[in-house]
């Protein structure tokens, strides 16, 4: 049997980290779609400007050969819509979200799955802020 699995996030200065979380959640399903935040949003989550557009993180995300879809995400409140719109068996967020998601669970499965160790957009930021 299929199961979409679904995750979101900034994907702001995509790094290695971005990456690995994404192949891992294709792995746990037929299908992986993504919802990147809006400019909107991302300024809202994390009280900076994303250094790419909203375009340019979701056509970074979009072209991954490990994603099958993308959409914008709007508002953090919407994930049970967007999970119910997506037909999602499986919520995946990395593990510095640990129980934040677990209300989803009358939807779908959630998981969180490890971050990649010592990689951060905020940390690539600063690096090369300087």
């Amino acid at each position: 049997m299929s199961k979409v699995v679904i995750t979101f996030g900034t994907f702001d200065v995509f790094h290695v980290g971005h990456l690995r979380i994404l192949e891992k959640a294709r792995a746990l399903g037929s299908r992986l779609v993504v919802g990147v935040s809006t400019d909107e949003l991302s300024f809202k989550k994390k009280r900076r400007a994303p250094v790419y557009s909203q375009d340019e993180r979701y056509e970074i995300v979009s072209a991954l050969k490990y994603v099958d879809e993308c959409f914008f995400e709007e508002r953090l409140e919407d994930k049970g819509l967007y999970i119910s719109r997506y037909k999602a068996g499986l919520l995946v967020m990395g593990n510095d979200w640990q129980g934040k998601f677990d209300n989803y669970r009358e939807f779908c499965e959630v998981v969180y799955l490890p971050r990649t160790e010592s990689i951060s957009t905020t940390a690539i930021i600063e690096k090369i802020q300087g």
